[in-house]
């Protein structure tokens, strides 16, 4: 089949000028990035709901707060524990020799647990900010693709003096391809990064409404 009818993907592609080949490139090298970040969210938030519900049934069980923490140790591996065994550890490290607590230790608590919810809710955030900017910047690069592709499928109409369309359509349809490439990079980058960042929140808004109950449970037992 004659390349200059032939309006399949990559005939289109073959057909481009380099702008225009550089700008697809780039735009499927963006889609390739943005499904790779989208498949880690999806493993990384589906795992660290599942070790939240676990860690919380766990947490209201009754069991002792003290034997819990000699379970999952200082260093555990999900976010929820990590959280718990900060406020733990700063807990038992406000203990003098004699039993007495340091003065301010609630307060030295809840600052260890906030440190802990910051990096974990950055770590939820990683990656996100290159949705965004896929999902904004996409469509203009595809749009640049398409004029570039437009003014030259324009300069070689006016040089072969024909306005068949025959001869308009395969420049045209390759300008538009570029475009097509942006939508295709940028849509599914601003629904990805609407739901992670939504769900990110509510698993950071999780572990602080943990670190609050938690705080009070300690405050009680500093009452008592």
């Amino acid at each position: 089949m004659d390349i200059t009818h032939d309006l399949t993907m990559w005939a289109l592609f073959a057909r481009a000028t380099l702008i225009v080949k550089i700008v697809m490139i780039l735009l499927v090298l963006a889609s390739v990035w943005c499904w790779a970040i989208v498949v880690d969210k999806y493993i990384q938030y589906r795992r660290a709901k599942a070790e939240a519900e676990q860690f919380d049934r766990a947490f209201w069980s009754g069991e002792p707060l003290d034997l819990l923490y000699q379970q999952i140790g200082p260093n555990p591996d999900g976010a929820s524990q990590r959280v718990f065994a900060a406020g733990m550890g700063e807990w038992r490290r406000s203990h003098r020799t004699d039993g007495a607590l340091i003065p301010g230790a609630l307060s030295r608590i809840e600052r260890a647990m906030d440190v802990v919810i910051g990096k974990e809710s950055e770590r939820l955030q990683k990656g996100l900010p290159v949705l965004a900017t896929v999902g904004s910047v996409a469509p203009f690069v595809g749009l640049f693709g398409t004029v570039w592709g437009i003014m030259n499928a324009f300069v070689e109409i006016a040089a072969q003096q024909n306005t068949n369309l025959a001869v308009v359509a395969p420049g045209i349809a390759e300008a538009l391809f570029a475009t097509g490439l942006g939508l295709v990079a940028a849509i599914p980058a601003v629904i990805f990064y609407n739901k992670f960042n939504t769900d990110a929140d509510r698993i950071t808004a999780s572990h602080e409404v943990f670190a609050d109950e938690f705080s009070t449970i300690l405050s009680r037992q500093l009452d008592a």
